[in-house]
C-alpha cells in the first residue's frame, strides 16, 4: 500500500485526468469548514500558473473515512478544537504513509489541540520546524525567508512545522501565517493584492510539493 496515492495521482497525470482536492472534516467542534472560498481560488491559481489539472470543485471528507486515499492533498483549518477517535488516527495515519500529504493551516487557535491529537497519528514522531531551505519554499516560487507572514495574530512570526515518515514530509503545519484568510476571496479579509499573491504562491508550492513527493 506504500505510496500507493502518489501512483494514483501519477496515473491521474498521465492520463491527462483531473486530480482532487479536499478539506478534512473533524470532531471536536472546530470550525473546520471555515474560509470557504481559499481551497477554490488556490485552485484555480495553480490551474493558471503551475500547469496542475485539479478539479475546481474541492470535495469535504471526513478523517475516519476511507475516501481519504482518493486524494493526494488534504487541507485543514479552523480556529478551536480538534479531536481524532482511535479509528480516525490510524485511518490518518495509514493514508500518510501510503503517500497522502496534509496540510494544516492554523486559522487561529488550533495549536494546541493539533499538537495533541498528532500524537494519536504519530506517537513517536514530534513536529519539526521546518529550515526556510526546504525544498517547499522553493519548488514552484521562492520564499528565501521561509513560511510568509499573511495576517498578524498574536505578532509572532510565522512557523512551518513538518512530520516525517521515512525521511518523506507527509504533513505541514502552518502557524501564525493563516495563508487560507489570504486564499479567500479579496472582499473577505481586504488583503492588498501582494499579500493574497504571496499567500497563493505559497500554496501553489505546498500543492506542488504533495503532487511530486
Amino acid at each position: 500500500m506504500k505510496h500507493l496515492i502518489l501512483i494514483i495521482a501519477f496515473l491521474y497525470s498521465t492520463l491527462g485526468l483531473s486530480q482532487e482536492l479536499a478539506v478534512l472534516k473533524y470532531k471536536g467542534g472546530g470550525d473546520w469548514y471555515s474560509n470557504p472560498t481559499a481551497l477554490p481560488n488556490l485552485i484555480n491559481f495553480c490551474n493558471n500558473n503551475i500547469n496542475t489539472r485539479i478539479n475546481p470543485n474541492p470535495q469535504t471528507v471526513e478523517v475516519g473515512s476511507i475516501d481519504i486515499f482518493q486524494y493526494p492533498l488534504l487541507h485543514m483549518t479552523g480556529h478551536g478544537n480538534v479531536f481524532f477517535s482511535d479509528e480516525d488516527a490510524e485511518n490518518l495515519r495509514n493514508y500518510l504513509i501510503s503517500g497522502g500529504f496534509l496540510h494544516i493551516d492554523d486559522n487561529y487557535g488550533m495549536r494546541p489541540y493539533v499538537t495533541e491529537e498528532l500524537k494519536k497519528v504519530f506517537p513517536n514522531a514530534e513536529l519539526i520546524e521546518l529550515p526556510k531551505t526546504h525544498d517547499i519554499f522553493n519548488i514552484a516560487y521562492k520564499f528565501p525567508d521561509g513560511l510568509p507572514k499573511i495576517h498578524e495574530h498574536d505578532g509572532k512570526r510565522p512557523q512551518a512545522f513538518g512530520i516525517f515518515y521515512e525521511s518523506r514530509l507527509v504533513l505541514l503545519f502552518t502557524f501564525e501565517s493563516d495563508l487560507g484568510d489570504g486564499w479567500e476571496d479579496p472582499e473577505v479579509h481586504n488583503d492588498p493584492p501582494e499579500v493574497r499573491e504571496k499567500s497563493l504562491k505559497m500554496g501553489a508550492n505546498i500543492v506542488k510539493y504533495a503532487f511530486e513527493n
